[in-house]
């Protein structure tokens, strides 16, 4: 028998077992997952044991050489993107990626690796700092616009993730830098600015891949704002019984992420768990739900989970671009007609966050929610 077989998931024998007491007990210690693995656990909190449903369809994965060859997520170089015939090709490899994939691949896309590496660094600094330092950040409160948190979702999630983040929130206009924490004060700021001008390059490159002019997308400001989740996974002494993110779509526009060699992040593709590899240098990008609702359905948000391991820890920083706030989006006329009418109604973000938060990372895309 498995060990996976031996450990009661979640919802069984649950006599005696008060899951919102002991979250809340798990939740003042402010210590996050990286807490507990400095506590000595040889087990992993019952909070964080995913169903074997879950568990079970997390293991849907390409078997064969020959397949694998064929499942590899897109790889694009943005080496003279904005000359003429390899801006063409850029933007024609961008289109294909957005339709089929909903995931892509960046490389020369002009963040130094330099300040891709200091971040990475000192984003594993800040959450590898005593329990003491990092508690002051400490916040489950959405309009604090930097905090330390464990799961987002951690009060309405069936069962929890072996993650901690620390977020920066850009959606109501640019940050003091004295607002962040010291240990990554210049980090972060320099990564920014590279973030911005890539934001930039990317939304004349998705606004032409959709076959439209070139500034549309910035023009009605649906890449207007953004926040940065800085993520930390330690190892886990049972990763056979919980994830690092469990299966969801993120209800951005467009997120730009950045991860460490470890790996672990996997995309869902034609019913296969496709592991997206490490590459350092390379940025990753994958549409969010907002665009598929704005093009109505022509580039497609894709699923996607996190693994964790006993190897660790490992880091990400993932940019979700949003539309502006206060504003009301709905599939954009360009891709309507007659033939082809509005799959969804009018939304702005704040309501679609709010769905999305009310329900956290349950295995089920948000936007269906909005089909008309």
């Amino acid at each position: 028998m498995s060990s996976m077989e031996m450990m009661p998931p979640f919802d069984e024998d649950g006599e005696g077992y008060d899951r919102a007491k002991e979250v809340k007990e798990f939740d003042e210690t402010k210590a996050g997952v990286k807490g507990l693995l400095d506590s000595g656990i040889v087990k992993i909190p019952r909070i964080f044991i995913h169903s074997h449903e879950a568990l079970a369809s997390s293991l849907s994965s390409i078997c064969s050489t020959t397949t694998l060859s064929l499942f590899q997520v897109p790889m694009i170089d943005f080496t003279g993107y904005n000359e003429g015939s390899h801006r063409s090709e850029i933007v024609r490899e961008i289109r294909e990626a957005s339709q089929t994939w909903g995931f892509f691949k960046m490389l020369n896309h002009g963040v130094p690796v330099g300040v891709m590496d200091e971040m990475l660094r000192v984003t594993r600094e800040f959450h590898e700092q005593e329990r003491e330092v990092k508690k002051k950040w400490y916040s489950r409160d959405h309009n604090v616009r930097v905090r330390y948190f464990c799961n987002g979702d951690l009060f309405v999630a069936k069962a929890a993730n072996w993650r901690d983040t620390l977020m920066f929130d850009f959606q109501h206009g640019p940050l003091n830098s004295e607002a962040y924490p010291l240990i990554c004060r210049d980090a972060v700021r320099k990564y920014m600015e590279h973030i911005f001008k890539l934001k930039e390059i990317l939304s004349q490159l998705l606004s032409e891949a959709l076959g439209l002019k070139r500034e549309y997308l910035r023009n009605i400001e649906c890449m207007k704002s953004e926040t940065v989740g800085c993520h930390y996974y330690p190892s886990c002494p049972q990763p056979h019984l919980t994830f690092g993110s469990t299966k969801h779509s993120d209800p951005s526009f467009l997120t730009i992420v950045l991860q460490d060699t470890i790996g672990g992040l996997q995309v869902l593709h034609q019913n296969h768990w496709v592991d997206i590899k490490p590459t350092h240098g390379a940025l990753v990008a994958n549409i969010g739900d907002f665009m598929q609702l704005m093009s109505n359905d022509k580039f497609r948000s894709a699923e996607h989970q996190v693994l964790i391991g006993q190897v660790g820890p490992r880091t990400s920083i993932a940019c979700h671009i949003y539309p502006k706030a206060n504003h009301k989006y709905g599939p954009m006329k360009e891709f309507i007609s007659n033939e082809n009418p509005p799959k969804y109604r009018e939304t702005h973000i704040g309501e679609y966050l709010a769905l999305y938060r009310s329900k956290g990372l349950d295995g089920c895309k948000a936007l269906p929610h909005f089909r008309l």
